[in-house]
């Protein structure tokens, strides 16, 4: 079971950019369709972006399209997410997770590995 480690989250204020990292333990990370997630206090875990194998495919929430990016480095064994134009409405945790059935799925039972979650926080 691959294993995934999120870093780069912090505080920033409103307007500002994070740049998340997530790193995979396996060496056939490209074999998985990897997605980011993020859970506010309080609230349900959410679909934010997803990617597919090769990063040629991605997509959005419409609440973060246009602010966030989602990329990975298949040679590095690492999914990013850029998020630009911070919101306080975007403090969250945010978890990347990995689907080695390429299902391509918004859905987060589709899930097989998750990381810790890296925690951000947007002040307004």
């Amino acid at each position: 079971q691959v294993q995934l480690v999120e870093s780069g989250g912090g505080l920033v204020q409103a307007g500002g950019s994070l740049r998340l990292s997530c790193a995979a333990s396996e060496r056939t990370f490209s074999s998985y369709t990897m997605g980011w997630f993020r859970q506010a206090p309080g609230k349900e875990r959410e679909f934010v972006a997803i990617i597919n194998r090769s990063g040629g495919r991605t997509y959005y929430a419409d609440s973060v399209k246009g602010r966030f990016t989602i990329s990975r480095d298949n040679a590095k064994n690492t999914v990013y997410l850029q998020i630009d134009s911070l919101k306080p409405e975007d403090t969250a945790v945010y978890y990347c997770a990995a689907d080695k059935l390429d299902r391509y799925s918004t859905n987060y039972d589709s899930y097989t590995a998750w990381g810790q979650g890296t925690q951000v926080t947007v002040s307004s």
